[in-house]
């Protein structure tokens, strides 16, 4: 069974579920008007009003369930969560979380730019006060929960104010953001749809919240690390207990308590839709049975002490049984998940036939904050396998297949040829399959990118599937597919490796950063040593280039062998990496072999194909 579409799920929804759009509209003090955030230069980078449709009620080209869930995470504005307590909804991706300190405010979570950030900050300050900020928390380290730093601590600004983050969170920042962050850049603007009309016959959401922000993105290192649960911080006079739940939406992640204001802070553990196991931007697999065991723990850690829980998505739960009763929803969720999917792997099952067969209990499906809005139970449970069992499915077949277009051309030929493949793929659409019609006109497409017929045809039925998916980043893929079917590959609107970021990255960061360039063919028979030394930081880092890897080491001395030592400040180095030359760096040695090195670094491309070879 296929839980995303139409066809196997009642398009007007089937959940029950309690007050979620009294609880979205609880609290509201003021939007701002107009809900449209722009840059220094003018440029649009979050336009709330632009979903202005979804007052009205679902249209054919949207499933409701997913319509309605777009309905609840467009509402903008200022919120009063509790007593100190207060929200900033609808002006990004994510909330941010403002809480009322002795002297000032700590801010939870500062959205993806720097723009968006800045402008929560002032809504809140035109209705509680121009209150400087005393801290910074965040949760964990996906960009949308620390991007937007620099616009609640200005570059300078604010250097004593302390920054708190779970441990680890530099590491998997990085990883996401700069290692890999060229190609999940890429298959984001698929997810979200960041490219996609705002209409309801195009992106309506993405279940999380609505869309991504498109400003200036920054990261300023945290101050403090949380590492243990049960770890008290006290921040401008209000006192934290945090719980640590490494391993579940995110490798590092933690949830708090603010036990005088009887609040819980559930990161991004326990929101109002069934979460990812596996992001289909792509990122680790997360593991399912630990976010169950540590929401099991929340329960213990908080039940009778809260009487709110606010997370830095979606919209507050109040009442302790109330919260109490999600987040052991939550947790069974997860749990079913994880248990039914290895149970079904111990029965020979491969990841695409649990997919098939696995299904909720009625008591889990039934629930409005379990439905699948940005993870789906068929993606998720594809995750859990890869977990345990990784790519492979065991059967021999699938160990040396040939690549997309190989594949695609051998299977048009035995199909009969292009026109004959795409005459079946219509016969298929025809008969409701869909989903194997689209599988034949790939083949097509991938054999003939130039072939009209076929890619019109699979845009057409990527648009269908796209428009009966309760799922919004199914959705949204599917229609940024059809749109790049028809009018090619868009440039992205933004980079999430920006100069602020890359500022805040370690040296041995930096380095790693440039390894995962280097283009190893190339470099086979380049053999070269060299040192990078910045004095400031009283480190040397030793460089050496061999068998199409570059390896590193550091310590204060200089290593008399190195072919050539650059000598010079991070800010420069910086600049030498991104392609400013070496400007006043000191050189010691042959330059030669900075441009061998340099050479043989890929130049990442942000536009590859995804829907054409």
């Amino acid at each position: 069974m296929n839980p995303q579409t139409a066809s196997a799920i009642d398009r007007e929804g089937t959940s029950k579920g309690g007050d979620d759009f009294a609880d979205a509209d609880k609290g509201f003090i003021a939007a701002l008007t107009p809900g449209i955030v722009k840059n220094a230069k003018g440029q649009v980078v979050w336009d709330n009003d632009a979903y202005g449709f979804l007052k009205k009620d679902a249209p054919k080209s949207a499933h409701k369930s997913l319509w309605r869930q777009s309905q609840l995470v467009s509402k903008q504005g200022l919120y009063k969560v509790t007593e100190r307590v207060f929200q900033v909804r609808g002006l990004d991706l994510s909330n941010m979380t403002i809480i009322e300190g002795d002297t000032g405010v700590i801010v939870i979570d500062p959205l993806i730019s720097a723009e968006t950030a800045a402008a929560a900050l002032k809504l809140y300050r035109a209705h509680r006060g121009d209150k400087k900020v005393t801290g910074l928390v965040y949760t964990h380290p996906h960009v949308d929960h620390f991007g937007g730093c620099r616009g609640v601590l200005p570059d300078g600004a604010g250097d004593d104010v302390p920054i708190l983050a779970p441990e680890g969170f530099m590491e998997h920042a990085v990883s996401e953001n700069v290692y890999a962050g060229t190609a999940m850049q890429r298959r984001s603007g698929y997810m979200y749809g960041a490219l996609l009309p705002k209409s309801p016959a195009g992106q309506i959401g993405c279940g999380l919240g609505q869309t991504v922000s498109v400003g200036s993105i920054g990261l300023i290192p945290p101050t403090k690390d949380i590492t243990e649960t049960g770890q008290v911080e006290t921040v401008d006079g209000v006192k934290f207990e945090f719980q640590m739940t490494p391993g579940t939406e995110a490798p590092a992640e933690m949830n708090f308590v603010l036990p005088e204001l009887r609040a819980v802070c559930m990161a991004e553990n326990a929101t109002h839709t069934m979460h990812n196991i596996i992001t289909l931007r792509g990122a680790q697999v997360r593991d399912a049975r630990q976010w169950a065991h540590y929401l099991n723990e929340s329960v213990v850690l908080f039940d009778g002490r809260v009487d709110v829980a606010f997370a830095s998505h979606h919209w507050p739960t109040w009442g302790g049984d109330t919260i109490v009763e999600l987040l052991e929803q939550q947790r069974d969720l997860y749990a079913y998940m994880h248990d039914q999917t290895l149970r079904m792997i111990n029965r020979g099952m491969t990841g695409r036939e649990i997919a098939e067969e696995i299904e909720l209990p009625p008591a889990l499906a039934g629930v409005w904050a379990n439905r699948g809005y940005y993870g789906s139970l068929s993606h998720n449970v594809k995750g859990i396998y890869q977990r345990y069992m990784g790519w492979f499915d065991g059967n021999p077949a699938h160990l040396w297949e040939h690549p997309p277009v190989e594949e695609a051309k051998r299977y048009v030929k035995a199909m009969g040829g292009r026109t004959a493949t795409v005459a079946k793929a219509k016969a298929f659409a025809g008969g409701g399959d869909l989903r194997f019609a689209v599988t034949l006109l790939n083949h097509v497409v991938f054999a003939d990118p130039g072939h009209k017929a076929a890619k019109s045809e699979l845009a057409k039925l990527y648009t269908k599937l796209g428009q009966a998916s309760e799922n919004a980043v199914w959705r949204n893929f599917y229609l940024t597919g059809a749109q790049e079917l028809r009018e090619g590959v868009q440039d992205s609107p933004t980079s999430v490796a920006s100069a602020d970021m890359l500022m805040a990255l370690s040296v041995d960061q930096l380095i790693d950063s440039v390894a995962v360039r280097v283009n190893g063919p190339k470099a086979w028979d380049l053999k070269l040593r060299m040192d990078w030394s910045l004095p400031a930081l009283g480190k040397v880092w030793h460089l050496t280039l061999r068998n199409g890897v570059l390896t590193y080491r550091s310590d204060a001395k200089r290593d008399p062998d190195a072919g050539v030592t650059l000598t010079m400040t991070k800010p420069q180095l910086l600049a030498m990496l991104g392609g400013k030359g070496l400007g006043d760096i000191k050189v010691e040695g042959d330059t030669k072999l900075l441009t061998d090195l340099l050479g043989v670094v890929d130049k990442p491309d942000p536009s590859f194909a995804i829907v054409t070879p």
